[in-house]
């Protein structure tokens, strides 16, 4: 068990016969564990780092197993500090990237132009699907709606009749919206790309690599939009775009367990998304799913971990490299 806790299985053996039997020497501790009297004392460094041992105050010269009610939680303690810390630096991160490109289109603003409105960003969609000369890429995360899906039809068919190469991506959850999957497979058999995963970029469309279209509120994309044809910012939303199409599957593929750790990208993605702090509501949000369904997948992994709250099976998800 402590294993997750970055210590080995032969210093954890070590640490117990030493709580159940505080009066052993180390010969005796050897003896019982087959070790030799020099890797007991490596074991033994491996566990004063951690704490779980101190001097004896009545045996000089010799260690004493520190309780672990006092010793353990000295050792969560610091994984907790680790984590905040590995936390801090995502979201330090992810800001500075939106941080970038908004104040690269705040420089270049005479390179973009401002859409308020749904009529607006459909007519520019128009505009650009009958600009398109080769491809049009685009990422639709969250709930889908149908009269959205509608509006968009007439510019996706225009551009597809003359050849265009549509890529799409959308988020597993739409694979249980019947709108969705019929628009999907109306693109399939048209010879496009539709892709999901459990997370993908904001809402976006990029055309011929070079003018693309992004929300000004990512988390109200009615309120309007970015035209965007400077480089600098088309090169970074290309990069969001290509990495998560490459991690994403097929629609009509079944999305298939990590042979080695049975854990299905979306679990995978709701362990990651957590473990940056955020609430149920806000990943299933981000996954297009319910916060119960969250806690659902949350109740089966820990389950599988053997893990008896989310923050041990946050470190034991790490330590089997889930994460």
């Amino acid at each position: 068990m402590l294993q997750v806790l970055g210590l080995t299985a032969a210093a954890t053996t070590v640490y117990e016969v030493m709580l159940d039997h505080p009066a052993y020497s180390l010969d005796d501790i050897a003896a019982h564990c087959a070790l030799t009297p020099s890797q007991v004392h490596q074991h033994l460094d491996e566990l004063a780092r951690l704490t779980l041992v101190r001097a004896s105050a009545e045996r000089p010269g010799q260690m004493r197993a520190v309780s672990p009610e006092i010793g353990l939680a000295g050792v969560l303690a610091v994984q907790e500090a680790e984590l905040a810390s590995r936390q801090a630096q995502i979201a330090v991160s992810r800001a500075s990237v939106t941080r970038m490109v908004a104040e690269r289109a705040e420089r270049h603003a005479h390179l973009g132009e401002h859409l308020h409105g749904m009529d607006a960003i459909h007519s520019k969609l128009e505009q650009m699907g009958r600009s398109a000369t080769t491809e049009v890429l685009s990422s639709q995360p969250g709930v889908q709606r149908p009269e959205d899906l509608a509006a968009s039809r007439p510019a996706d068919a225009e551009a597809l009749g003359r050849g265009i190469t549509m890529r799409t991506l959308y988020q597993d959850a739409t694979r249980t919206q019947p709108h969705v999957t019929a628009y999907a497979q109306w693109l399939l058999s048209e010879n496009s790309e539709v892709r999901t995963a459990p997370t993908i970029p904001q809402r976006l469309v990029i055309v011929d690599r070079s003018q693309a279209l992004v929300p000004i509120d990512p988390a109200d994309t009615r309120k309007g939009a970015l035209h965007v044809t400077e480089p600098g910012i088309l090169a970074t939303l290309l990069d969001f775009f290509e990495q998560a199409w490459n991690t994403a599957v097929p629609l009509g593929a079944a999305h298939p367990k990590d042979p080695h750790t049975s854990v299905t990208p979306t679990e995978r993605e709701i362990l990651r998304l957590l473990s940056t702090g955020l609430t149920d509501d806000t990943v299933g949000q981000r996954l297009g799913i319910s916060s119960r369904t969250v806690g659902r997948h949350m109740s089966s992994i820990m389950e599988r971990l053997g893990a008896s709250s989310r923050f041990e099976a946050g470190i034991k998800a790490a330590h089997k490299g889930w994460l």
